[in-house]
């Protein structure tokens, strides 16, 4: 599943990329989708709808933004440094993939493969079953 999960996320931050190409409110939208994006359906995210992957809270209920927020923030971190021209761009970009190593690695050694982002947030992703109690 790990796999789906890096595949989910890069179809994720392409749409967040190409939304982000908007004149005037891209960026904001962009980065909106990035922090939002598990919240905003049933299924969760773009990507994890056409992996067939969702996220839930652990308890099995569908997220809120709050939620998703606190899942998604640490992808935003990077973004941080964006606001420093040239070095800034360096660093963020460098601190991306740390922070992308450092979740891989905690999703491979989690029994149950969550990453910091998911324990933050108090949810796990599963297979597109069905999980939300009612």
């Amino acid at each position: 599943m790990i796999i789906r999960r890096i595949l989910a996320f890069l179809i994720d931050a392409l749409a967040a990329g190409l939304i982000s190409m908007i004149p005037g409110i891209g960026l904001v939208v962009g980065i909106l989708y990035l922090l939002l994006r598990d919240g905003l359906t049933k299924n969760g995210s773009v990507g994890k709808t056409l992996l067939k992957l969702h996220v839930t809270t652990i308890a099995g209920q569908r997220l809120n933004y709050g939620e998703s927020l606190r899942r998604n923030f640490i992808f935003f971190i990077p973004y941080l440094f964006a606001i420093v021209p040239l070095i800034g761009w360096l660093l963020g970009f460098v601190a991306a993939l740390l922070i992308c190593l450092l979740e891989l690695l905690a999703m491979h050694t989690h029994p149950q493969g969550m990453r910091f982002g998911d324990r933050w947030g108090g949810t796990i992703v599963r297979e597109a079953v069905s999980y939300y109690n009612h």
